[in-house]
């Protein structure tokens, strides 16, 4: 297959209803700025009234981010089928309802579905989990989805990069996730360690 017919980067970005509905807003932006890559979105109910609440934007807004947008409960999508070829999947933020279907499989509605679909493709799923404190529950189902190959990506911010902002916090953790697709050259600044300290 040549590369002028070669199939596109593709990437699964779903929304959920925990809080950080920035997270999954500023891969949207990112991405758009990436060459050739497609970016599928998926945005669960409770992940629009966050998105509302939180930043203030509509459906209007958000849609023209990603390049194709599928309604949560079209369990027929492209995203749904194995033979959608992706690079992935991000669920950011990843409320622990989403976490819990995942981790049982209950492909309820099309973000659970794309994502059991991402793993038992063996592709890469990242979901950045959002909620504190944890109980044994949202332990054992981040385990299990540990174990089937997914990603626990909780978007920490990193305070040795001495972040001046919230900005700066959302943008470090977006340029990690993406890094992980390795989508072109590195994003996040890379650690270059403590010099001249004993």
């Amino acid at each position: 297959m040549s590369l002028a017919n070669a199939p596109p980067h593709r990437l699964i970005v779903a929304i959920t209803g925990a809080t950080g509905a920035i997270y999954g807003i500023r891969l949207l932006e990112t991405m758009r700025r990436i060459d050739a890559l497609e970016t599928h979105l998926v945005v669960s109910s409770a992940g629009w009234l966050n998105i509302q609440h939180e930043l203030g934007l509509t459906k209007d807004d958000i849609h023209p981010l990603a390049g194709v947008v599928h309604s949560v409960r079209d369990v027929g999508a492209s995203i749904a089928s194995g033979s959608f070829a992706t690079d992935g999947m991000i669920v950011a933020p990843c409320s622990m309802k989403t976490l819990a279907s995942i981790a049982h499989g209950l492909s309820d509605n099309l973000i659970a579905r794309a994502a059991d679909v991402t793993l038992k493709e063996r592709r890469r799923l990242v979901l950045l989990a959002r909620e504190t404190p944890l109980n044994l529950a949202h332990l054992r189902n981040m385990t299990a989805v540990t174990e089937m190959g997914g990603v626990i990506f909780p978007p920490l911010p990193a305070f040795y990069n001495r972040p001046a902002s919230v900005d700066d916090i959302v943008n470090d953790t977006v340029a990690r996730v993406l890094d992980m697709f390795a989508l072109g050259p590195a994003r996040a600044a890379a650690w270059p360690g403590l010099r001249g300290q004993s």
